[in-house]
Formats: structure tokens, sequence, C-alpha cells
């Protein structure tokens, strides 16, 4: 399984972690590929989390302009 370094947009993030969970739910994660499943998980998380932070930097330094 191959995963790319950056998703494209924080939809593409949220489509891939619902990917990874629905493959995990199904045991379609070898064994040997589920330490990679964790980090990309774990990558993908904070990414989701930083486009949202600064989404809502964005927003709020909109309503102080």
């Amino acid at each position: 399984m191959k995963w790319e370094n950056r998703p494209e947009s924080y939809e593409a993030a949220m489509a891939e972690l619902e990917q990874i969970k629905v493959d995990l739910e199904a045991g379609n994660l070898p064994v040997d590929l589920l330490l990679d499943a964790v980090k990309r998980v774990e990558f993908l998380v904070a990414f989701c989390k930083q486009k949202l932070r600064d989404t809502e930097s964005a927003l709020k330094n909109l309503g102080s302009k």
C-alpha cells in the first residue's frame, strides 16, 4: 500500500482516514503494514488539525478587519 506524503486537501485527508478505518475494520491491512497505517493516521490527523487551526485563524482575522 502506497500513501502520498501530503493530501491535496482537508477533504482528501478525511477520505483517506475513512478508507484506512474501513481497511482496518475489514482486516484488509496485513500486520506488516499496521505500523505504517498508524503513522499515516497520525500524520493525517495532524494535517487536519492544522488545516482547522489555519481556517479558524483566518476567520478571526476577517472578523477583526
